[in-house]
């Protein structure tokens, strides 16, 4: 799973990306947490590369804006084209890229009681992509919320160590096939969600400051000392 993350800013995202427009301002974040407004690559109408902030967690367009009660900001591979809350975009083919530099996973330890975060880099890919979805709901008062939901898989080895409870992992982007994730017909676009290769990921122990999404700072992404 994902569920906390680190995010470069705009500029660094826009360089990355070859964005033709975006629609926002940031700096960067290192405590990415759920139901933050987070950016978001996608096609535009017109079907070039566009940038937008949109709430983490999807809100499906039946929802009438209302977020639901179970949580949606990872959806499972497994149902994509199944689950009431992904069909949809999956079958209109909303399909995103959240951008990142890195990601936490904690690590339950030997005691069975505490656990250890580590932030998950990528030493081949300085800003990464998850694969993601996207869609719109309209509240009562006529406003639309965009949100979104990153897509999960089961682990390679390395995040089946460190995931070590529920053995998921994010879906991670090869640079190559960001174009084909967001243009694809669906099962094109299902081929490229793989097990990014353990030998590209670089797990490093961290502060347990990162539990707590109000702690934002680069210190959370520092080397921490584990007896």
């Amino acid at each position: 799973m994902c569920g906390r993350y680190v995010s470069p800013d705009d500029a660094a995202i826009e360089r990355e990306f070859n964005l033709v427009r975006a629609e926002w301002q940031f700096p960067a974040s290192y405590n990415v947490a759920p139901t933050d407004d987070v950016p978001v690559v996608r096609l535009s109408k017109e079907g070039e590369r566009t940038g937008s902030r949109m709430h983490w967690g999807l809100i499906p367009y039946w929802a009438k804006g209302i977020p639901p009660k179970f949580s949606t900001i990872n959806a499972t591979i497994e149902k994509l084209s199944e689950a009431a809350s992904w069909r949809g975009p999956w079958s209109r083919g909303q399909r995103c890229i959240l951008p990142a530099t890195g990601f936490y996973e904690w690590q339950l330890l030997a005691d069975g009681k505490s656990k250890q975060p580590h932030y998950i880099t990528l030493n081949d890919q300085d800003i990464f992509g998850f694969a993601a979805l996207w869609d719109s709901s309209k509240r009562d008062d006529g406003t639309r919320i965009y949100s979104c939901t990153i897509v999960t898989m089961p682990a390679n080895t390395l995040m089946t160590e460190i995931h070590n409870v529920k053995h998921r992992m994010p879906a991670i982007l090869a640079k190559e096939d960001r174009d084909t994730w967001l243009t694809a017909q669906p099962e094109d676009a299902f081929k490229l969600l793989r097990q990014y290769p353990d030998t590209h990921m670089v797990a490093t122990p961290v502060s347990k400051r990162v539990n707590t999404p109000k702690n934002n700072d680069a210190d959370l992404i520092a080397p921490a000392m584990v007896a």
